[in-house]
């Protein structure tokens, strides 16, 4: 199964925001919208730990890298700002991991 269409509710773009009312709506909006997918990662740390055999190759550095470099390149793409793109994935690589190391031991500790 295939998942492409997440749902962020009715909201303006920034550049038509009238109100703080506004901003809010999208912000919640987006934030909404960020958990679903949030919750379809954590998904796949799940069957990362599930695949690995071994609790050493969860820890993967030159992934961990890939990664980020994959991230910042997106960023500059879309024009969000590598200040925030690269502590936000480094933030949620590292809280990946140590789910992804809960999950192991669930399954195979």
């Amino acid at each position: 199964m295939v998942k492409t269409n997440i749902e962020v509710g009715e909201r303006r773009v920034p550049g038509d925001c009238q109100s703080m009312a506004d901003v809010r709506q999208g912000v919640d909006a987006l934030d909404r919208a960020l958990v679903v997918l949030l919750t379809e990662r954590q998904g796949y740390m799940d069957a990362a730990a599930r695949i690995k055999a071994d609790r050493s190759k969860v820890f993967d550095r030159a992934r961990i890298e890939d990664v980020v470099d994959k991230v910042k390149a997106a960023a500059r793409a879309s024009g969000l700002s590598e200040a925030i793109a690269e502590p936000v994935w480094r933030t949620l690589i590292d809280r990946c991991i140590a789910y992804e190391y809960d999950s192991w031991d669930r399954t195979k500790g």
